[in-house]
């Protein structure tokens, strides 16, 4: 009983620091991406704050594709207000991975 306790203690913290490690490397992407320029986590600033988008979008079918759409063209601005939000150099696989970070904090 022992070593099952001790194996599912070590499964439990090994998933643990996976995940925090991957938030802090999806949040660092989203930093290196230029999106903090505009967004923050949980206020508006130039942008609606990441919270406010997650929350628009939870639960939504192919939105981490829509979305990561929109992040790469551009947005001429309508949803959000009427700031424009200009196309992301960044690649597609760092908007995807920041959006999917976004959509789950």
């Amino acid at each position: 009983m022992k070593k099952l306790y001790s194996i599912l203690l070590a499964a439990v913290c090994t998933t643990v620091l996976v995940t925090s490690f991957t938030a802090q490397a999806d949040q660092q992407t989203a930093m290196m991406s230029g999106c903090l320029g505009c967004h923050k986590a949980d206020a508006k600033l130039i942008g609606p704050s990441f919270q406010d988008i997650a929350k628009k979008y939870a639960g939504q079918n192919g939105v981490v594709d829509t979305l990561a759409a929109t992040v790469q063209a551009g947005s001429p601005g309508g949803k959000w207000g009427e700031t424009q939000m200009p196309p992301s150099p960044a690649p597609l696989a760092d908007i995807k991975k920041v959006i999917t970070w976004m959509l789950t904090h």
